[in-house]
């Protein structure tokens, strides 16, 4: 069995006549039977041998499954006409011997330039993100401020409580609510960076107004 030489037009011509009536060397799906036989060409065959071309731009659409493809790869006597002899001779390389891949240079080129497009993405990722303000942490709080008793002024309160002022701090609306026997607390809503102001430093710095404060609650706190 086999083609002949299937690096002469003679050898290419039987593997045409061949495949003129088969879509594989082997069976009706791709195998290592045609990785063997397309292993051994040496270029494309010509466009009046359609059948050889045709199969050979078909099994070069698997090279990068060829090491997948079922079966077994055998000599190229195992495969080809009953009546026709392998006489194919295998090149080498004149530097180092070794036998000439058709899939390798393929493989080689795409994963220069699968590399390549890597190295372009990664790049816009890091001058995109470097443009991209960073995420500042902050949230929303409710205090409720307590009086000592229904006699505290509570006007004077508050404008001491917005006296207080921090770098990532931002009070907001405020309203007076009764909480009994004719006394009311201040309800004021402040915004503030996370990083930069906590629940306690605001704690310690409204009850240090002792004089018009008895304590200070969180009455809601939110993430924004």
């Amino acid at each position: 069995m086999g083609f002949g030489d299937l690096k002469s037009p003679t050898g290419l011509k039987v593997l045409n006549d061949f495949l003129a009536d088969k879509s594989y060397i082997e069976g009706y799906v791709p195998s290592q039977a045609d990785v063997a036989v397309f292993d051994a060409l040496s270029s494309p065959p010509s466009a009046e041998l359609f059948h050889a071309l045709r199969w050979y731009n078909h099994i070069k659409s698997y090279q990068k499954e060829k090491a997948s493809l079922p079966g077994v790869k055998k000599p190229l006597g195992k495969y080809g006409p009953a009546d026709v002899a392998d006489s194919t001779v295998e090149s080498k390389d004149e530097d180092d011997d070794d036998d000439i891949d058709l899939f390798g240079s393929d493989d080689e080129e795409e994963s220069a330039a699968a590399k390549k497009l890597k190295e372009e993405r990664v790049a816009q990722y890091e001058a995109k993100k470097s443009k991209k303000p960073a995420l500042i942490a902050k949230s929303s709080i409710l205090l409720d401020v307590k009086p000592w008793d229904d006699e505290t002024d509570m006007a004077k309160l508050e404008a001491c409580v917005r006296t207080i002022q921090m770098d990532g701090l931002l009070w907001g609306s405020s309203k007076l609510v009764p909480v009994g026997y004719g006394i009311k607390k201040l309800q004021i809503q402040c915004v503030v960076e996370d990083d930069k102001v906590g629940v306690d430093q605001l704690e310690e710095l409204i009850t240090a107004f002792e004089d018009l404060v008895q304590s200070m609650d969180v009455a809601a706190f939110n993430k924004i």
